[in-house]
């Protein structure tokens, strides 16, 4: 009998059950008002008043009104940059011990987030309370002895003045809980090794040595190591080599798009628990079988704020017009897709972390990414969000029985002066009949959004489509240095950017 896994599911019983239910509104409130506390005597704080703020008959609405909304670019240029220049307690107290490094989605440069240790500290009692969620999930006992294989970027974090700098994947194992260290694969050894082709051949060298019971990463990477591990050994399915494997921790992006590609790597089915962790924070987290949504972390050093995603809020470039309303946990609505805004125990404040996200139930505080402000398509008055483009790719696959494990789309002035929807779809299928895959992609967008039909029947003039290897998608994320961490492949891209991927794939 499996003891020890026995003990840790038995703990994990334990505490779940003496754990109350959570009032996600009133722990935003506490939230909030901790921020406030702690921020006032900062630079940011001082200069926006946190203060007057704190004693305002409606703190919520003070706080929304005092401060505007900030991309990356503008509070890196007005505050953050301060850190850098050696300023302190700029937009938290003191400085920060670590910078996130996130290239996201565009261009090579990388942005860096700061990442304090009470940062650290909330990311680490979001992973607890992620584990005590098990318990609400049918794993046997022996599932708790297995080993976690969490791919990331590097754990060999650069120092850089007086703060160590990676990507957030790579900050957070190397600050895993020394009690996780026995379970924890690669190993610190192997997750330090900067190159990502090197880091997977090793693992696929070393995998027989494992017992995984657990993946966790970012989706198209977890499957290009998988891939690597199958052909090294000779593999027909993964589940050869690791059959305990039960449990994979998707991150990073919303994981429909890959199911079925992972699916055929598998050798039988796995439970997927979804989780966002993105390089400003630990955002939510799947607590329960019922529904592949995610639990917000209300009680975790991030104070929510949701804008409406409707086309006259938002900007080309995927920023917030400085009218843009937001609202409150409180006051969020079913099937409508909001533009998430964070506040943080880093420093990050009215933040717009360029995700979009919709309810599923509002008491449990659930929600689903539905995509980026940026992948937003409306050049030609299209309104086509990422999610709708996404159960397109699923529906072509189901159509044409292949896989689609990437995709990017331009709107583009092509050359008879009209406008085309310009898709390259990333799979392995034979005998393509483009005719055919046009006009069902066409179709079925038609179907699903009148916004998009209303557009063809005037700017937009039809839709074009290439089919490419996936491994160019793979090649791409490379060039552009993304191999291996928290990767977004651009779902939307503008003329000059796919003019660049263009000549990348005709070279």
């Amino acid at each position: 009998m499996a003891i020890l896994g026995s003990i840790i599911k038995g703990v994990i019983h334990a505490k779940d059950a003496l754990t109350s239910e959570t009032n996600h509104i009133e722990e935003q409130h506490k939230v909030l008002i901790n921020l406030l506390e702690k921020a006032k005597d900062t630079q940011f704080g001082k200069h926006y008043n946190f203060k007057e703020t704190l004693v305002s008959e409606n703190i919520t609405k003070a706080f929304s009104s005092a401060i505007p909304y900030f991309d990356y670019n503008e509070i890196n240029k007005n505050w953050w940059k301060k850190l850098h220049d050696g300023e302190t307690n700029v937009t938290w107290p003191d400085t920060p011990s670590y910078f996130a490094l996130s290239s996201g989605t565009t261009g090579k440069s990388s942005k860096r987030i700061p990442v304090t240790d009470d940062m650290i500290e909330a990311i680490r009692q979001a992973g607890i309370k992620q584990v005590f969620a098990l318990s609400h999930f049918d794993l046997p006992v022996d599932f708790f002895e297995k080993e976690i294989m969490m791919l990331g970027s590097s754990t060999e974090l650069q120092e850089k003045n007086d703060h160590l700098e990676g990507e957030i994947s790579g900050i957070s194992a190397s600050n895993i809980p020394f009690w996780f260290k026995g379970y924890y694969k690669p190993g610190e050894d192997i997750a330090k090794i900067d190159d990502w082709d090197t880091r997977v051949q090793t693992i696929a060298e070393r995998a027989k040595d494992w017992d995984i019971g657990a993946l966790s990463g970012i989706p198209s990477w977890i499957e290009l190591m998988l891939e690597k591990v199958i052909k090294y050994h000779n593999l027909n399915h993964i589940h050869e080599i690791w059959p305990n494997l039960q449990v994979f921790t998707s991150g990073g992006v919303a994981f429909g798009p890959y199911e079925k590609s992972f699916n055929a790597l598998m050798g039988k089915p796995v439970l997927i628990i979804d989780t966002y962790l993105a390089s400003e924070g630990f955002i939510a987290c799947q607590m329960r079988p019922e529904t592949d949504a995610m639990q917000l972390i209300t009680d975790g050093g991030i104070y929510f704020e949701f804008v409406p995603f409707k086309p006259e809020y938002i900007h080309e470039d995927g920023s917030l017009v400085k009218e843009a309303p937001s609202v409150m946990l409180e006051n969020v609505k079913l099937n409508q897709d909001y533009v998430l805004i964070i506040s943080t125990v880093s420093g990050a404040w009215r933040y717009i972390i360029g995700d979009t996200i919709e309810f599923t139930d509002i008491e449990r505080a659930e929600i689903k990414i539905t995509g980026r402000t940026k992948f937003f398509l409306n050049t030609v008055g299209s309104q086509l969000s990422v999610n709708k483009m996404d159960d397109a790719v699923r529906q072509l696959e189901d159509a044409f029985s292949t896989k689609i494990t990437e995709y990017t789309i331009c709107a583009k002035r092509c050359e008879d002066n009209e406008f085309y929807h310009c898709w390259y779809l990333g799979s392995d299928m034979k005998n393509i009949d483009t005719e055919a895959i046009v006009s069902s992609l066409d179709s079925f967008l038609k179907e699903a959004n009148n916004n998009y039909k209303v557009a063809r029947s005037k700017a937009l003039k039809g839709v074009r489509v290439k089919v490419v290897s996936p491994e160019k998608f793979h090649e791409w994320n490379a060039n552009n240095k993304k191999m291996g961490g928290q990767v977004k492949m651009e779902r939307v891209m503008n003329e000059e950017k796919f003019a660049e991927w263009e000549a990348f794939i005709n070279k």
